[in-house]
């Protein structure tokens, strides 16, 4: 078993013993020991859906109005006359068979690969290298996409995908510490209000069932959000 560090076991001595409205859950999430840097704030969605059935997925991608704080290495796969705008947008790699080449040798250095629907055939090759690290373009994520650049501006901003695991959680950045309440408040809030748009229509019963937020180094803490049933 994991032993916790004394500044993590204290800090849960100040967990809410229930869910709290989102403004509480923040200040409390403020209030944890101090680190030397500045932590990512995190939210885990615990929806109502079986896992186990494809249409109950739930997965996607979403710009949230106060970005994350940091940006990511995006890497684009396009036709050779697209490379420059990908580049200008962001791309730290931009092409199509050579970029294919150096991806399908092993080379990962990045956070996110955008490709256009028409190189999806040689890009699909990629699988065995991209598949395991979660870094396969798919349309459902808005990774691939015929306007390439505009991808790679929003992903190199921060841009959040998310989907979920066997447990029917949803896990996602929504910034960090060192925002302003206002500023977290405002992602967390489009962020579930998008998680909750994305309801699969055979899901039943109650949907979004728990909602915590996080630091990287501290316990989690629930948040009230209203019940959302059939």
């Amino acid at each position: 078993m994991r032993r916790r560090s004394k500044r993590y076991r204290k800090d849960t001595e100040k967990i809410p013993a229930q869910a709290v409205p989102l403004d509480q859950a923040i200040q409390r999430l403020k209030s944890f020991s101090k680190t030397k840097f500045d932590q990512t704030v995190d939210i885990v969605c615990h929806l109502g859906i079986d896992a186990n059935q494809a249409d109950q997925l739930v997965r996607g991608s979403v710009s949230l109005p106060k970005g994350i704080g940091k940006s990511k290495k995006v890497i684009a796969f396009c036709q050779e006359g697209d490379v420059p705008a990908a580049k200008a947008a962001g791309a730290i790699e931009a092409g199509a068979d050579d970029l294919v080449d150096k991806v399908a040798k092993g080379w990962t250095d990045f956070d996110v690969a955008v490709a256009h629907p028409s190189l999806m055939g040689k890009v699909g090759k990629l699988g065995k290298v991209l598949g395991p690290q979660g870094k396969m373009p798919s349309p459902k994520s808005g990774t691939v996409t015929p306007d390439v650049a505009t991808a790679v501006r929003e992903y190199a901003a921060g841009k959040v995908e998310f989907r979920n695991d066997k447990g029917g959680n949803v896990h996602a950045v929504v910034g960090k510490l060192s925002f302003s309440d206002a500023d977290l408040k405002e992602n967390i809030l489009a962020f579930v209000d998008h998680i909750r748009r994305l309801k699969p229509a055979t899901a039943k019963g109650q949907y979004l069932k728990k909602v915590c937020i996080s630091g990287t180094m501290t316990p989690g803490v629930q948040v009230e959000f209203a019940a959302q049933t059939e």
